[in-house]
């Protein structure tokens, strides 16, 4: 099994990069946020998930073990197929996605090539309380502004587990400071819902 690759992007097409490794050209299929990250002559190193079938042997490719994972989470969804979770990987940066995922927000998820309501409801259904919001950078999404402080938000997550969307829940707690207690936090955010 091949769990990275290191080596040069020879070539970028529309879907796909090509990775020299000692001589050896990898065809690597790749979200569009990593696709635009690569450059042709750069070295990089990629993490690798591979799709052995009959007739085929795909390698798809990822800068980071979170977008690998990620993936890896969208494959466990019945009706997903590896092309399938790259292209919902494709709607946004993987922190986007995951925000979209635990946010319950489907109809980012049905903007994938190839996805329908019902298998988007199914990922949204079967991966909310998996994805998480550790490790998202909410600034990055644009859902906070200003500081950038929140790389990982117990009080974000608090609020979508009692049913905001992860959006909802950033804007009440974005005039709240965030150097008091996730509890009270969490109850100013509730009590300016009101």
């Amino acid at each position: 099994m091949i769990a990275i690759l290191t080596g040069i992007v020879l070539e970028k097409t529309a879907t796909e990069v090509i990775l020299d490794v000692q001589g050896v050209g990898y065809g690597l299929n790749v979200t569009a946020e990593d696709h635009g990250r690569l450059a042709s002559g750069e070295t990089t190193r990629v993490y690798i998930y591979e799709h052995i079938r009959e007739q085929s042997h795909d390698l798809f490719g990822f800068l980071t073990r979170d977008t690998k994972n990620l993936f890896e989470q969208l494959l466990g969804v019945n009706g997903v197929g590896p092309k399938m979770a790259l292209n919902i990987l494709s709607v946004g940066t993987s922190s986007e996605v995951r925000v979209a995922i635990a946010g319950g927000d489907v109809k980012t998820i049905q903007r994938a090539n190839g996805v329908g309501k019902k298998v988007a409801e199914r990922v949204v259904v079967e991966l909310k309380d998996k994805v998480g919001l550790v490790g998202v950078d909410l600034a990055a999404t644009g859902m906070l502004q200003g500081e950038g402080l929140l790389l990982q938000d117990e009080a974000v997550e608090a609020l979508v587990a009692l049913g905001y969307t992860a959006p909802d829940a950033a804007k009440a707690l974005q005039p709240i400071d965030p150097a008091l207690p996730t509890a009270d936090r969490i109850t100013q955010a509730l009590k300016g819902a009101r």
